[in-house]
């Protein structure tokens, strides 16, 4: 939460909770739709990873930065363009993010090789980095009514969760149609839909942060995210030089939490991590988006390279995890309500563990009904609490400092999602190599590109053909089931302690030590900007 000034004076009559009418409505739909964008494409590439890998010929390690780069730039960033908006209005970020956005897409959509679509991907995290605070703080801003907000945050994080699950869909049925490149390209005409609606009704910010903006701030805490995220990734895979960039990252990150202690006007109120609501909400996020996307990537894998899926059939199995997710934001509100914050987060949270566990006793055999069923328990159970989170977080700040608010909660969104794909997929891979032994007949060349994952062992084995090569893929199946087990292993532990912890430690309701109502937590922010 970003400590700032605000205007002296009256409130006007624009700040009656009345003053957008029905527009509101509206507002929050645009919203929506660009929140879908941004989060379509942090999981659109899922479903096309064979066809890409057969197109572009990545390696490993550079098949992961193009899945991986968009969400760990995203993640740096949000705080930076978060404060940004307070501070110079919301609406003019979003209207150039969607111009950074539409030109990056472009790009991605003919990249000729894999370093330029790994370019390309972080120029598309910039641009969606710019709009996505602007979403949950513009929804502070225009629904003031606590329902209402709760409401509208229920549809937010259906959204988010629904385009993490349409992702793969919206890949399958592009890549089955057209090429890999097309799930970039149709980013472009939906870009010239919003860029008019949002210049002509979107609102920009009633109230402007007045302090200072501390860029030395911005610039640490990019560079600390950043380089602790690639330093797991890399120390992961291997690389000698992970460790250093790791210990590189967390320092500046201990440099950016000291400079902001002793700032005047802090860009992060550190103040807000000792309430323990707002530390579940925040880890609740960071922990829950960390298990499904680094999941759904191995299991749209495991749908098309195990189970022998076509790109639209693996996406149409997908289908009852995004029903799920959008029936969990819907009745999220609601379960809130009823049973209060502690209960919902880790009733949600145990309920995704619970749905993770049957996948450990599958191999390559079908299991259709038992999918489906995982997948509605996994999407409901993600929803919920994604829920619980963002309405804690968000109702705890007055509204000039909604922007900072968003940048967080979506900072614990994207770096959930960059880790998520960075270490299950790192755990997926330790896991495959080894387990993959030499085959009869299939040559080193073929076996060390067969090592490399599970779409390079497809790739080698069309190309060695006969009865070697269906030994070789039926081999490189069994392998990386075993790859998948780890993971789901690790993401049951995740969730299930984290469930234990928000049970333990969460109050049942906010209240001034969980979070406070929103009319407390403007007060008392009055009282500390005095």
């Amino acid at each position: 939460m970003i400590t700032v000034g605000v205007a002296a004076g009256a409130r006007r009559a624009e700040d009656d909770p009345r003053a957008y009418g029905a527009g509101r409505w509206s507002i929050l739909a645009l919203l929506c739709f660009s929140l879908l964008l941004i989060t379509v494409d942090a999981t659109v590439l899922h479903i096309a990873v064979p066809a890409l890998t057969a197109a572009l010929e990545p390696s490993s390690v550079e098949l992961l930065w193009i899945i991986d780069v968009y969400s760990l730039v995203v993640a740096p960033l949000l705080l930076t363009f978060g404060t940004l908006g307070d501070r110079y209005g919301r609406k003019r970020l979003v209207l150039a993010g969607y111009l950074v956005f539409g030109a990056a897409s472009a790009a991605a959509a003919f990249a000729p090789s894999p370093s330029a679509l790994i370019v390309a991907r972080a120029f598309l995290g910039v641009g969606g980095a710019m709009i996505m605070p602007a979403t949950l703080s513009i929804i502070r801003q225009v629904f003031t009514d606590r329902r209402e907000r709760a409401f509208a945050l229920g549809v937010w994080s259906a959204v988010a969760a629904a385009g993490a699950a349409v992702g793969p869909i919206v890949g399958g049925l592009l890549v089955e149609h057209a090429w890999w490149g097309a799930v970039f390209l149709v980013n472009i005409p939906i870009l010239l839909v919003l860029l008019p609606a949002g210049a002509g009704i979107l609102p920009d910010c009633r109230e402007r942060a007045v302090h200072p903006w501390d860029a030395p701030s911005a610039l640490l805490s990019v560079l600390g995210i950043l380089g602790v995220a690639f330093g797991l990734k890399e120390a992961g895979s291997g690389h000698p030089g992970g460790a250093v960039v790791l210990l590189c990252g967390a320092g500046l990150l201990a440099w950016f939490v000291r400079r902001q202690r002793r700032l005047a006007f802090p860009l992060l109120d550190l103040g807000l991590f000792r309430r323990r609501a707002f530390c579940a909400g925040v880890g609740g996020v960071l922990l829950t988006v960390f298990s499904l996307v680094g999941l759904e990537l191995m299991l749209a894998q495991y749908l098309q390279l195990v189970l022998g899926d076509s790109p639209l059939q693996a996406a149409v199995r997908m289908l009852p995890l995004m029903v799920a997710a959008v029936a969990g934001g819907l009745a999220g509100a609601r379960l809130l309500r009823r049973f209060g914050l502690r209960a919902t987060m880790s009733g949600g949270l145990a309920l995704t563990a619970l749905s993770l566990a049957p996948t450990l006793t599958w191999g390559t055999e079908c299991h259709p009904v038992a999918l489906a069923l995982c997948f509605i328990g996994i999407g409901f159970g993600i929803q919920v609490t994604l829920l619980a989170a963002s309405d804690t977080i968000m109702s705890s700040v007055p509204e000039s400092r909604a922007g900072g608010a968003a940048a967080i909660e979506e900072t614990s969104y994207e770096l959930g999602a960059g880790l998520g794909v960075a270490v299950l997929g790192t755990i997926t891979a330790v896991v495959y190599a080894p387990a993959l032994a030499p085959v009869r007949g299939v040559p080193a060349a073929e076996m060390t590109q067969a090592r490399q994952s599970l779409a390079g062992a497809a790739h080698a084995a069309q190309e060695v053909g006969g009865p070697a090569g269906r030994a070789l893929l039926e081999a490189a199946r069994v392998a990386f089931v075993s790859g998948l087990h780890s993971t789901i292993l690790v993401s049951v532990f995740l969730l299930g302690a984290t469930a234990a912890a928000v049970a333990l430690l969460v109050p049942r309701r906010s209240g001034p030590d969980g979070g406070g109502s929103p009319h407390e937590n403007a007060a008392e922010a009055a009282l500390r900007e005095r």
